[in-house]
């Protein structure tokens, strides 16, 4: 959804408050897609605050089905997004390096706020470092793949515990043939 922005930037500097819909059905990181379950209405408010630099404020709730970092089964995953930026609508059309304090606005083209790439940018800000579909999830058995939450395995299980090669040196350093 594109939001126009001739009204904000003119001599009359007139705010925009709109609720528009976010057409996004998917969110892709790179190569991965994961689908948007269930998304609401954005609520946007643009201000003008001084020297070309606008104050963009919005909310919005989307749910995005994400699998679990260990045995991969889908979570749904809520962003309550709420933010505030502040960005300088002149500093794509003359280069300026001056926004280190503003945030990146690669969502303003022109008199135009792309909505969609604002939320895709919130989003990223607020993804999570680690899913789990539960603390106590067991993950997948790393010889068959069984998802181990759903029950054990009949692969057997040789390797041993690290914290034993100690002992096991022993043995063999002391073994008699």
């Amino acid at each position: 959804m594109i939001l126009d922005l001739s009204g904000v930037l003119s001599e009359q500097h007139t705010p925009v408050d709109d609720t528009v819909s976010c057409s996004m059905e998917h969110f892709a990181v790179g190569e991965r897609v994961y689908p948007i379950l269930s998304k609401s209405d954005a609520h946007i408010a643009v201000e003008y605050v001084k020297h070309g630099r606008l104050k963009v404020e919005g909310t919005c709730r989307l749910v995005i089905e994400i699998p679990c970092d260990r045995c991969l089964k889908a979570v749904p995953v809520g962003f309550d997004l709420d933010f505030v930026r502040e960005v300088d609508s002149q500093a794509s059309e003359t280069g300026s390096d001056e926004t280190d304090e503003l945030d990146e606005n690669n969502y303003i083209d022109g008199y135009h706020l792309d909505v969609d790439r604002l939320l895709y940018n919130e989003i990223l800000v607020g993804w999570p470092m680690k899913v789990l579909c539960s603390e106590s999830c067991k993950g997948i058995c790393n010889v068959c793949g069984q998802n181990l939450n759903e029950g054990a395995c009949a692969c057997e299980d040789t390797r041993l515990d690290p914290r034993m090669s100690v002992i096991r040196d022993v043995f063999k350093n002391f073994k008699e043939v």
